[in-house]
């Protein structure tokens, strides 16, 4: 399949919305309330925040991915997180979700971060199945509470 992968740009705004709809109800969320809060942060210069598109051939939108810095307190150094991917599903299995993973790997050796990190969850088995080709899951488990 060839793709190409490049920043969200303003006039990306319908397509980029598509996925992260797409994304949030993978995960059974509600983006509304996020959607204009995030499109700030890809849309602001000073946010250490980047959201990108793989684009078919044809045009179509196949893919998002969307990454932050990330402070490690134990190394004294920023890494990437990778906060969002998603590919539609007609695209799945298509090596969409390996390019934008390789892509925000470029970002990061070119920036010289050590490491890009993500999350995922357990039952997301087809994904795991990507993401365990690069590195067996890391064993910690994530806590998340109200203040």
């Amino acid at each position: 399949m060839s793709i190409t992968i490049r920043p969200v740009a303003p006039s990306d705004r319908a397509a980029w919305e598509a996925l992260f709809r797409g994304y949030a109800a993978f995960y059974r969320t509600d983006p509304a309330p996020a959607i204009e809060k995030v499109w700030a942060w890809i849309n602001d210069a000073n946010e250490d925040y980047w959201a990108d598109i793989a684009w078919g051939a044809d045009g179509m939108a196949l893919g998002l991915v969307q990454y932050s810095l990330m402070h490690r307190s134990l190394s004294g150094a920023q890494v990437v997180y990778l906060s969002d991917l998603f590919t539609v599903p007609e695209a799945r299995g298509q090596g969409v979700g390996r390019a934008l993973i390789e892509h925000v790997r470029a970002f990061a050796r070119a920036r010289g971060y050590s490491s890009v990190r993500w999350l995922t969850a357990e039952t997301n088995e087809a994904a795991r199945k990507l993401y365990d080709t690069y590195t067996p899951a890391s064993g910690f488990i994530l806590y998340a509470i109200s203040p």
